[in-house]
């Protein structure tokens, strides 16, 4: 089923696994999606390294098997950084062959040694994919506090803008910590006429130097409560991954109380984390039993 349609009838409730640098195969990709089947998200994405890492080859296999397998609907990511129109094609052939009906359309991360070829930007992967394959949904991202690479935060909008024009049909946001940024973002694309779905991203942070990371590399604000938590377990490793996924959760209930088209949890590859979410987002009411 495509994303897009799912958006048009319901607020979406959905995960993130990903294969890191090759060390994950198909196979253990598909027990922790296994484990992330009892609790029914609407679909589940699989994430794509280019410059060699080696899952983006087992994307496309991965998210075959979630949906032939599992029965889950698979959003297989795709990195433009360094591809060819023909990589592309090449691409958007395997997805249909596979019946993955869903593609995010990101840039990626530049590569040394790597330049752009055919794509710059996301923004030209994604009209390239609405005009050669326009069967697929297709999502984009979005950066509640603006692309880290982008100093002025009403260029950054100027860019979103052209994802849409460019025919995106959805969009997942980076990660935040703070939903304060995200609902200014939302005014924001109300005044820039930004009207395809939404979807909020959302990572438990689970230690110091996770979320220091994050913060340089995603350009995402900490917010004094979450420094507080932080130091309040001190070096005890599970109490911090245990404040963390508590305060992912009441992030989420949070949003889906002020009404966002959908959450999207970053699990980290951990079901323990999936199943946190949903236990909370059922008992707020955002998820029925």
């Amino acid at each position: 089923m495509k994303i897009s349609d799912m958006l048009i009838h319901k607020q979406t409730f959905s995960f993130e696994i990903f294969p890191p640098k090759g060390e994950l195969s198909v196979d253990q990709a598909l027990a922790i999606a296994g484990e992330l089947t009892r609790d029914r998200p609407d679909y589940v994405s699989v994430t794509f390294s280019a410059g060699g890492s080696g899952s983006s080859e087992n994307t496309p296999a991965i998210a075959r098997r979630l949906q032939s397998e599992l029965d889950l609907t698979a959003l297989a990511h795709f990195t433009c950084m360094g591809a060819t129109r023909a990589d592309v094609d090449a691409y958007a052939a395997e997805l249909r062959r596979s019946g993955v009906e869903n593609v995010l359309a990101l840039r990626g991360d530049h590569v040394p040694g790597r330049p752009p070829v055919d794509f710059s930007h996301a923004t030209d992967l994604i009209a390239y994919l609405k005009a050669t394959a326009p069967d697929l949904c297709v999502g984009g991202a979005c950066y509640p506090e603006g692309h880290v690479e982008c100093e002025d935060f009403s260029r950054s909008m100027e860019h979103l803008k052209a994802k849409q024009d460019a025919g995106v049909d959805f969009l997942v946001s980076q990660l935040f910590f703070d939903n304060e940024y995200y609902y200014r973002f939302r005014e924001a694309c109300d005044k820039a006429r930004i009207k395809v779905p939404v979807v909020c991203g959302i990572m438990p942070f689970t230690s110091v130097k996770q979320i220091q990371r994050m913060a340089f590399t995603c350009g995402a604000t900490i917010p004094s409560r979450v420094i507080k938590r932080l130091v309040s377990v001190g070096d005890d490793t599970a109490a911090m991954r245990e404040a963390g996924i508590d305060y992912a959760c009441d992030q989420l209930c949070d949003l889906g109380e002020n009404g966002v088209d959908g959450v999207h949890v970053y699990t980290m590859n951990k079901p323990e984390v999936a199943h946190a979410a949903h236990a909370a987002l059922l008992a707020s009411g955002y998820l029925k039993a």
